[in-house]
């Protein structure tokens, strides 16, 4: 493991752009668009771009090969996310009146369940740079794979192993899930999307740096 110093936490030299280790993947990076649980652009984000530390990033290019032959492309939703993006999650959570988005995003609760139920963290594993919130494309529809809930639905329905939708559904899901884990990353227990590589190199730093190739050490 990585040492983790204070001074690291600007330190982008173990990052790279996900697109340039993995050549098919998709990105719909919705935290830098207003398309989300808060209705705005996030903190942090000024490029929609995925950023990932070397190692996440060569595990994510051996899942995406797999999957690949199999007919399916990786769509990536978020991955690095700067800490400052995680204390705007929480000020919204805690001070914020606005539900806006409600209705798309967390219809069957209230903005402190969201942290309480474990689908908002009050400090994220992807500030630490080796998570990655994705979906499948198949390359031949073009179309997202049918997972049974949207990303970023906040409900018991977005829960891996949740039982109330199609055999498909649930099928789509185990694809991805059992990809991910052979290649060395883990899932939650809340989110089909949401996995952790197992041996991420800085397990206890949160990085500040925003999103952006601009900022990436060469």
């Amino acid at each position: 493991m990585k040492a983790a110093y204070t001074h690291e936490l600007n330190d982008s030299s173990d990052f790279v752009l996900l697109a340039d280790f993995v050549p098919h993947i998709v990105q719909e990076i919705r935290y830098y668009s207003t398309y989300n649980f808060i209705g705005e652009r996030i903190d942090g984000y000024e490029e929609p771009c995925a950023l990932l530390t070397k190692e996440a990033a060569r595990a994510l290019k051996a899942v995406s090969n797999e999957l690949f032959v199999q007919g399916y492309q990786l769509k990536i939703f978020d991955a690095y996310r700067p800490a400052a993006a995680v204390r705007q999650f929480v000020l919204w959570g805690i001070e914020d009146q606005d539900i806006r988005m409600k209705p798309y995003f967390y219809p069957d609760l209230v903005k402190q369940e969201l942290f309480s139920q474990g689908y908002i963290a009050k400090k994220s594993s992807h500030s630490r740079g080796s998570t990655v919130d994705l979906t499948l494309l198949e390359m031949k529809t073009g179309k997202e794979v049918d997972m049974g809930s949207p990303f970023d639905l906040f409900s018991e329905i977005s829960h891996p192993d949740y039982r109330g939708i199609t055999e498909e559904q649930y099928a789509n899901r185990m694809t991805l899930r059992r990809a991910m884990l052979r290649n060395g990353f883990e899932g939650i227990d809340c989110e089909w999307w949401h996995f952790t590589l197992v041996s991420e190199p800085y397990p206890d730093t949160y990085f500040e740096f925003p999103v952006s190739s601009e900022y990436l050490r060469r």
